[in-house]
């Protein structure tokens, strides 16, 4: 393959500290001379794969898993390609160094650990420079993708304040390194609006704005006007939002989503990934989304995404209802079932709320709550989805019960992290004579059939398939992320789940596969947005594939031309 031609207006130190352009050792004989770098390097020439060789031995002689996170922050601050590369050589392994769970120890400690920039730095009260701030960090830049947190639900370790520009810059990684967008055109940034972590506020060191959170109109008007800044300047960008609390994050997506692209991983990129699993699952049985009976333990974003997702395939799928669509799920909330005597229940609830006389004769508890296992005995589930944070939620009488009601009992914890999965794949397994069709949140080993086989657990992981929601969503210049094109993306992920060609294997595939199955999942992406007309392009839907082949971001090397007039 020929090398791409850079021309670089950059020499000597100033191309050395551009993570963007350095090549370390493996600039070239002629290069070093046009650049001013022969002196400035020792005169072995090495191939990209022999720094990522090198890059490893120093990254393995880090014991703990933060020290090799800070190894690889400080890797990708000094050469972005050697960065993306020992990434995607060691992908199963070092995902969780730079993303769950190892990032949220990093962003806990974030003003202690602080050595640079990671990107863009919002802050409440200099919201009147918001403009100048937000130019002058996009300056001469081609933005696709904008990745931003206000850090008040962080990977299960809640209010992080200006910490969570740590799972920004994590997400939009994993965006290159996995769905193939370019890392010069993506941007990180926190809204930095306060905190209510006390232990922030009482820490002298801590780098963010130490006042208590900001909420309500003045929270809105914030957030309006940086979404504002993004279409303004980037109106073909794709905007995810990362880990906002539960009473803003489905309120800001419902108010962007027809304005923009606009993406929530923790409601839509759970909720679609679920979906694949959940069409899998009922490929393996030979039935349809609308025949299942779902009890959703956990009612938070995400447990809402993931209704929200199944109910809409339901909808588009199998011609079904919205109304009839929403009485097929049972949510579960700390007071247990969530019903119309329930306490407190949230407005973005009220769709799936059950009428208390369905109820009559059921168990209560003393406080007239109805329980997990009380609700299965009654509706007979054929799927029990998981995401409640409640580690063992699933007992084996729960899950018993579950096999009891039929033939295949769907069963998904998809808590993270692994400690506080509402049941072990094994235990479930086990108890249900290998009968049950599982996916869990976190990595598990394989369980063991009855019949002495490998039952290969599915990792139900977002970043199967939100990298490549965003990358269909962007190479079509998509005005909206929409429903269908979610759909679209689910449905082309489950089709290549292992489980409809053995029904005894894992219902996604191997997570080391993510960047195929990504690739896949954008020209699905692309392909619906382009028939159903959400799509700013002139192309047709048969030159997706290509489209979205053409324009993949690989980390290698190019070959560079000195232009005082070329990149800086």
């Amino acid at each position: 393959m020929t090398p791409t031609v850079f021309r670089v207006a950059l020499r000597g130190e100033e191309l050395l500290n551009n993570p963007r352009f350095n090549k370390g050792t493996a600039f070239t004989v002629a290069e070093r001379k046009t650049f001013g770098l022969t002196g400035r390097l020792p005169s072995k020439v090495n191939t990209l794969e022999e720094q990522c060789e090198r890059a490893y031995l120093q990254l393995q002689a880090r014991d703990a898993p933060i020290r090799k996170n800070s190894f690889l922050q400080s890797l990708k601050s000094q050469n972005i390609v050697l960065y993306y590369t020992i990434l995607r050589t060691h992908l199963r392994e070092l995902i969780p160094i730079i993303y769950t769970p190892t990032e949220a120890e990093a962003i806990a400690d974030y003003s202690h650990l602080f050595r640079r920039s990671e990107g863009l730095y919002l802050t409440f009260p200099h919201q009147d420079s918001m403009e100048e701030d937000f130019l002058e960090q996009t300056k001469g830049k081609n933005i696709d993708l904008i990745v931003c947190s206000d850090s008040e639900a962080i990977l299960g370790i809640g209010d992080q304040g200006v910490g969570g520009i740590g799972i920004s810059s994590a997400k939009s990684v994993i965006y290159s390194l996995i769905g193939g967008i370019d890392p010069s055109q993506t941007l990180s940034v926190v809204l930095d609006v306060g905190t209510d972590n006390e232990s922030l506020l009482n820490d002298e060191l801590y780098v963010g704005w130490p006042h208590k959170r900001v909420r309500g109109e003045e929270y809105d008007k914030f957030i309006d006007k940086f979404v504002q800044l993004v279409r303004k300047f980037f109106p073909h960008s794709l905007l995810h939002f990362e880990d906002f609390g539960v009473t803003n994050a489905n309120r800001i997506l419902k108010r962007y989503k027809d304005a923009h692209a606009v993406f929530n991983d923790d409601i839509q990129g759970t909720g679609a990934v679920t979906l694949s699993c959940a069409m899998a699952a009922v490929g393996v049985t030979k039935t349809k989304l609308s025949d299942q009976r779902y009890i959703v333990y956990g009612a938070g974003s995400a447990g809402l995404g993931i209704t929200r997702q199944l109910r809409d395939a339901i909808v588009a799928t199998d011609s079904v209802s919205e109304a009839e669509a929403n009485k097929l799920f049972y949510l579960i909330d700390k007071h247990g079932l969530i019903k119309t005597n329930t306490p407190n229940i949230r407005d973005d609830l009220l769709d799936f709320v059950r009428p208390d006389e369905e109820w009559a004769g059921v168990k209560e508890n003393g406080a007239g709550e109805i329980s997990l296992l009380e609700t299965i005995k009654k509706v007979k589930p054929t799927i029990l989805i998981g995401c409640s944070t409640h580690a063992g939620g699933f007992t084996e009488e729960v899950v018993k019960a579950m096999a009891e009601g039929c033939e295949r009992p769907i069963i998904f914890p998809l808590s993270n992290p692994s400690k506080l999965v509402e049941v072990e794949p094994k235990n479930a397994n086990d108890w249900t004579k290998g009968k049950a069709l599982l996916a869990t949140g976190s990595p598990f080993p394989p369980a063991k059939m009855p019949n002495g086989k490998d039952y290969v657990i599915a990792e139900c992981n977002n970043a199967l398939i939100y990298p490549g929601l965003g990358f269909g969503a962007i190479i079509s210049k998509s005005r909206n992320m929409t429903d269908t094109m979610i759909i679209a993306g689910a449905r082309r992920l489950a089709s290549l789940s292992p489980a409809l060609k053995d029904p005894d294997d894992a219902l996604l595939p191997d997570f080391a596969d993510a960047p195929e199955v990504n690739f896949e999942v954008a020209v699905a992406v692309a392909e619906q947005a382009v028939e159903e007309g959400s799509a700013g392009v002139s192309w047709k839907k048969e030159e997706a594939r290509e489209k979205v082949r053409r324009h993949l971001w690989r980390p290698t090397y190019g070959e560079y031309v000195y232009d005082k007039n070329g990149m800086a």
